[in-house]
């Protein structure tokens, strides 16, 4: 709900069992999770005695400042339900979160299943836009989108790839570019255009001068954010600290100067790391909130980057929750770009956290407790379907048609009216 807004907030019962009486009195206890602003004492709860109108409660709220309401359903001294409802300034209000994976591998890189395999199993996890990103391979992004094209779906599949510069350790992610960067690294004009940017941009890193041996593979890193953005895609800097062998795989000058310079569209904050490998994902946090507290805005995205989702590693542990107007790509990478995006991070048998600006990790900490679990269980379905499709049985196509919309149903039903 809006805040600072009077909003009306019914209480419908679905089912006979839980129906309300005519002719009882029911109390509503109202209590703002971070309480009245300017009062430093705990909050105090509202009181609101009710009966049913038309088989519901209905009554007014009205939220002071961006929060979480509990609210306690009562009646006879015997509670009855807890709700929980939170209130959004206006530019949160007009956006809606989707969860989604920037990147994730198939059999036509280093990973285990088909592109139409991996898409399908992303909807069954609750993923509301998925790329495949192959290694140097754009084409399994396209196949992917063309499994499906003809079948009524909500899930957004976009194009992607993985970016493998020459001679440069930097792995870059080709998020919804309409054409490959990796297949441009075969011409003339790439070498060219990068020895232009190293030689004409005064290059330095914090505290000093630009060792030289970083200035090509830095220069190339510009050059594959720049023609992302040229193929209308979102560029996003990938697992900085990824502890690959016996050091971190990107030599720590090239990732200073990338955190200096920002020439990325997004930063990969939480990655696709095994458990054993954790720490990577922590030192990245870290490095995240020491470059904020420095002035810098920093758009975040987390990923799977998983190699096979049904090996019970990496798939679902990681992905992005990004707050925008539509699924439309436009949208989303304005969004991210925009700083209206979370990484989660998901472990197995572990509460998820989310890492990105505290006002949106407070918020995404709401919805994967309250929302995303009834809109998991829609996409589920959907996935199910998705995979016989896939398979062959094309009389799915009109089960699907049939559960076209769920989600955006239930966010209608969820958030309240404009």
């Amino acid at each position: 709900m809006r805040a600072a807004r009077e909003t009306w907030i019914t209480i419908h019962p679905r089912f006979s069992h839980v129906a309300f009486d005519p002719e009882q009195v029911y109390e509503i206890s109202l209590s703002p999770a971070e309480g009245v602003r300017g009062q430093m004492g705990a909050a105090k709860e509202e009181h609101l005695l009710l009966k049913p109108e038309n088989g519901d409660l209905r009554f007014p709220l009205q939220i002071e400042g961006e929060q979480e309401y509990v609210v306690f359903l009562q009646a006879a001294d015997r509670r009855i339900a807890e709700f929980r409802l939170y209130a959004l300034e206006e530019d949160l209000f007009a956006r809606r979160p989707y969860k989604g994976d920037f990147h994730m591998h198939t059999c036509y890189s280093d990973g285990k299943e088909s592109p139409a395999y991996l898409t399908a199993a992303c909807r069954k996890i609750g993923m509301d836009f998925m790329a495949i990103t192959d290694h140097a391979r754009y084409y399994p992004s396209l196949e992917a989108i063309e499994a499906f094209k003809d079948a009524p779906v909500d899930l957004r599949i976009y194009p992607g790839e993985e970016v493998h510069p020459p001679n440069n350790r930097v792995h870059i992610v080709n998020f919804g570019g309409s054409f490959s960067i990796n297949e441009l690294f075969h011409s003339d004009q790439y070498l060219a255009e990068v020895r232009a940017i190293a030689a004409s941009q005064e290059i330095r890193v914090e505290g000093g001068s630009l060792d030289e041996s970083a200035r090509y593979p830095y220069a190339s890193c510009v050059w594959c954010f720049e023609k992302i953005r040229e193929a209308g895609g979102l560029g996003i800097f990938c697992h900085p600290y990824w502890y690959s062998g016996r050091a971190y795989d990107v030599p720590v000058a090239l990732t200073d100067l990338l955190f200096e310079h920002q020439p990325y569209d997004a930063l990969e904050l939480i990655g696709g790391y095994h458990l054993h490998e954790v720490e990577s994902n922590t030192l990245q946090v870290a490095r995240y909130h020491d470059e904020r507290a420095k002035g810098k805005s920093i758009p975040v995205v987390g990923v799977s980057d998983s190699h096979g989702c049904e090996a019970g590693n990496l798939f679902g542990w990681y992905y992005t929750i990004a707050f925008s107007p539509s699924l439309d790509l436009p949208d989303l990478i304005a969004s991210i770009k925009d700083l209206y995006s979370v990484a989660v991070e998901a472990l197995p048998n572990e509460a998820a956290r989310a890492y990105g600006p505290f006002r949106l990790v407070r918020y995404a900490q709401f919805l994967m407790r309250e929302i995303f679990p009834l809109h998991d269980e829609y996409c589920l379905e959907e996935g199910r379907l998705m995979l016989a499709y896939a398979a062959g049985e094309r009389e799915c196509a009109a089960d699907l048609r049939r559960l076209q919309g769920r989600v955006a149903g239930l966010y209608k039903r969820l958030w309240a009216e404009a």
